[in-house]
């Protein structure tokens, strides 16, 4: 699966567009963040309230020493409750990760997945090898059942198993990380999950529309051709 297009929601789009340019070393225009393959399209949230939404960008795993020295040099880390930073997940994640915060309390992670194709690259880390925008946080009053409405809909499995607050559905190169609203975000905790106002255009799934209204939402896959 891919996260083609990702609508979000901001306070200040100006702002949020310099940050994701100077900070992240992306490639802007206008309200439009180019991530890799993944268009970011920011717009004025209005009445849509911010913070609490999580993204994560897929970096190549043999560069994730690097992209860790490059973030510290630009953002604190986010920790859990025994001050660790750096996570390691096995199974079928085979993975490593940090977090850090965003504009809008945006709740950021770069993942380095072992299953996809290494770079090769040496040196230092730089904002352009990032290659999309891989998970997204989407809350929902039913983790069982919007995993099965994702199935229906997309044809998307889990890509590990799912418990009756988290799933996570995609592959390696693109998730959507279901959640229980009521479900605080790792590693820190705190925030609650958000993802009103947001719009997803998903790619390499089959066509078709979900949404969740209580939680202001929404998926779409185009149909291919």
């Amino acid at each position: 699966m891919r996260i083609n297009v990702l609508q979000l929601p901001v306070s200040d789009v100006s702002a949020v567009a310099a940050w994701f340019g100077e900070v992240m070393q992306l490639p802007v225009q206008g309200s439009t963040v180019q991530i890799g393959w993944t268009r970011l399209q920011l717009r004025d949230a209005r009445s849509d309230p911010v913070g609490g939404v999580h993204l994560a960008f897929n970096i190549p795993a043999d560069r994730f020493e690097a992209a860790t020295a490059w973030l510290l040099e630009r953002s604190p880390l986010q920790r859990n409750a025994k001050g660790e930073a750096h996570f390691t997940f096995g199974g079928r994640w085979e993975s490593e990760s940090i977090y850090y915060d965003g504009p809008d309390a945006l709740i950021l992670e770069l993942i380095g997945r072992r299953r996809l194709p290494a770079s090769g690259r040496t040196g230092a880390f730089h904002g352009s090898e990032l290659t999309c925008i891989s998970e997204v946080g989407l809350p929902t009053a039913d983790v069982a059942a919007l995993t099965a409405r994702a199935e229906a809909t997309f044809g998307l499995q889990p890509l590990s198993p799912p418990t009756p607050h988290f799933a996570a559905l995609g592959d390696d190169e693109g998730l959507l990380i279901v959640v229980d609203a009521t479900r605080h975000w790792f590693p820190e905790q705190k925030v609650l999950p958000n993802a009103r106002g947001i719009e997803v255009t998903l790619g390499d799934v089959d066509a078709g529309q979900l949404a969740d209204d209580v939680e202001g939402w929404q998926l779409t896959a185009p149909q291919a051709g």
